[in-house]
């Protein structure tokens, strides 16, 4: 009799299928070639987000009729609105005004007929759209974010200031011009797209070379590895404050923003208030970097350039500042030191830096899982994200300023905003790789492990309620990539002294923002680490403040926490302990 064959038994919650890897790929493959064809947004993403507002508007009546109401009502304002417009022969009140910061319809020429009445039904129209998108019942507060934002996306594509019909401004241009301004514009807009094809940069951002006409302050490349070339500038004064500072700049931009024209450098500015300082270059990674880590930046740049400094500098403290994700940066490497012991910081700087991730603001009202999935398709496929697949999102935060104007003025007008180093080093850019990317997006972005303590080093969580430094911090208050109100947050998450900024500007025009700049301001406030809490409300309303720019308040924030000046230290190639490798700007900002 033969005995009876069995399988061998399948542990319950595996699957042994071998074409389980085989689906894998083609899932990822066919993900990758969508997000190609979306530039990297999720039809998912999206979808739900729609979804969730079309269904729970559709069960609810009592908002379809206040709606309709509202429609009723706008249609009566707009009526008697076209009625006195065309019945009295000066210009009449508006019945709808432009946000503060829409600059479409400035031109006294929309004040005429019919203009008045198509930008005026315009916005009558954006701010009924807006209103339908909010307050439904059931539907979460991110959804209604989204879809807030993509329908005002939707509606400025078809804004009357966008078409030559409908725009006067832009007739009286073609009038002026004899039509040569259209001829013009056709000229800068097939110009635009054979750079874009051919990945070049934008006209005019060739006169803004890195170390000669920007990056260009003085200094050495002192350290290098696979991931940063670390620069010491040379001292501008006879004596400066022992503790050095070194600064991280983001990964997702060049460094240089904060060493732009001789005028508006911030690190030429420190230079010359006597702080030693110091700059960490990244090297613009590529696709054989596909696994470089959220830790490896932290390892081989903010530790690596401490280690340095401390060697070449023989200081035994030092400050440092970071920008933007490399705020954050700086912010979890300070955390991991605090956690073991390590007290090299004097101070630590965060320049429109977020460390709590539950107010992301505009640029993470995408960012979910189905969005973040997407995106780790796309970076699968070529190793890491471009600045080009980075660069749309960045111009729909600011569509009308960075999308549409440029339109209007540059193909319509023919005249193209005249190149100016921040855009030129806007248009510089940089790729984030696979591995820390994906990282930085499910860990900060998605489960804000920062914030609430999870967030891993070497195996063991940190917590920002360790430092014990003090801490100066600066949000802007047009910051469509780091709000404020989020990078406020600081004051939540540590329990020592914290000094806030808020200035006036964004993102970049915010933190470059030299003295002597015109239509700048600011508030501060030092918060001490035994006080109770302050809402971000109740801060502006006690934060003194101030006329200009901010910079001169940090230098005296920083010197009131360093030692007295003295003769600069030897430099590096004087001790022979470090020769100079290269001049500024380096090698690796002049990668592409």
């Amino acid at each position: 009799m033969n005995a009876e064959v069995t399988e061998p038994a399948v542990p319950q919650g595996t699957d042994d299928d071998p074409l389980e890897g085989t689906a894998k790929l083609i899932d990822r493959a066919t993900g990758a070639a969508l997000a190609q064809l979306t530039a990297g947004l999720s039809p998912a993403s999206v979808g739900a987000a729609f979804g969730d507002w079309v269904a729970h508007l559709a069960i609810s009546p009592g908002r379809q009729t206040h709606l309709a109401a509202k429609a009723v009502r706008k249609a009566a304002r707009m009526a008697d609105y076209a009625r006195r417009a065309l019945t009295t022969p000066e210009p009449v009140t508006p019945c709808i005004e432009p946000l503060p910061q829409d600059r479409r319809f400035a031109d006294p020429a929309w004040q005429d007929w019919p203009f008045s009445l198509l930008y005026q039904s315009f916005l009558l129209n954006q701010q009924w759209w807006d209103q339908a998108c909010s307050s439904v019942g059931g539907v979460t507060q991110r959804h209604e974010d989204m879809v807030r934002f993509a329908v005002r996306q939707m509606l400025d594509t078809v804004a009357p200031s966008n078409f030559i019909a409908t725009n006067p401004v832009v007739q009286r241009r073609i009038l002026e011009t004899g039509g040569r301004c259209l001829a013009d514009g056709l000229t800068n807009l097939l110009g635009d797209m054979r750079r874009s094809m051919a990945r070049q940069r934008p006209a005019g951002a060739e006169a803004f070379r890195p170390g000669i006409e920007v990056a260009a302050t003085p200094g050495d490349v002192i350290y290098r590895n696979d991931l940063i070339e670390l620069i010491r500038y040379r001292p501008a004064t006879g004596t400066v404050h022992p503790e050095p500072l070194l600064i991280v700049p983001a990964w997702i931009m060049k460094y240089y923003i904060l060493d732009l024209g001789p005028e508006n450098s911030l690190v030429r500015w420190l230079v010359g208030q006597g702080f030693t300082v110091f700059m960490i270059s990244w090297r613009n990674p590529r696709e054989a970097d596909r696994d470089i880590s959220l830790d490896d930046y932290r390892r081989l740049g903010v530790m690596a350039a401490l280690d340095t400094i401390g060697a070449v500098t023989d200081a035994s403290r030092i400050h440092a500042a970071g920008y933007c994700l490399g705020g954050t940066l700086l912010a979890i490497a300070a955390a991991a030191m605090a956690r073991d012991g390590d007290d090299r910081l004097a101070s630590m700087t965060l320049f429109a830096a977020q460390t709590d991730f539950s107010e992301p603001g505009e640029l993470g009202l995408f960012i979910d899982a189905a969005q973040i999935h997407f995106l780790e398709n796309l970076m699968w496929a070529q190793g890491y994200l471009d600045s080009r697949q980075m660069g749309g999102a960045f111009q729909m935060l600011r569509s009308n300023d960075l999308l549409w104007s440029r339109v209007v003025h540059a193909y319509l007008m023919g005249e193209p905003e005249p190149m100016t180093d921040l855009m030129a080093w806007n248009s510089d850019g940089t790729r984030l790789p696979q591995a820390m990317h994906s990282q930085y997006l499910r860990q900060l972005f998605l489960d804000d492990d920062l914030a609430d303590g999870r967030f891993q080093v070497e195996g063991r969580s940190i917590a920002l309620s360790d430092l014990r430094v003090p801490i100066f911090a600066v949000g802007t208050e047009r910051d469509h990539v780091a709000p404020w109100r989020s990078v406020f947050k600081i004051h939540l998450l540590t329990e020592t002294e914290v000094t806030f900024v808020l200035t006036s500007g964004g993102h970049n025009a915010g933190i470059v923002s030299e003295p002597g700049h015109p239509g700048r301001h600011f508030r501060v406030m030092t918060h001490p680490a035994d006080h109770g809490h302050l809402d971000p409300d109740a801060w502006t309303v006690r934060a003194e403040k101030r006329e200009g720019s901010w910079w001169p308040a940090w230098s005296e924030w920083m010197a009131a926490r360093s030692g007295p000046p003295a003769p600069p230290p030897a430099r590096e190639g004087e001790d022979r302990r470090f020769v100079p490798l290269d001049p500024t700007p380096g090698r690796y900002v002049l990668g592409r």
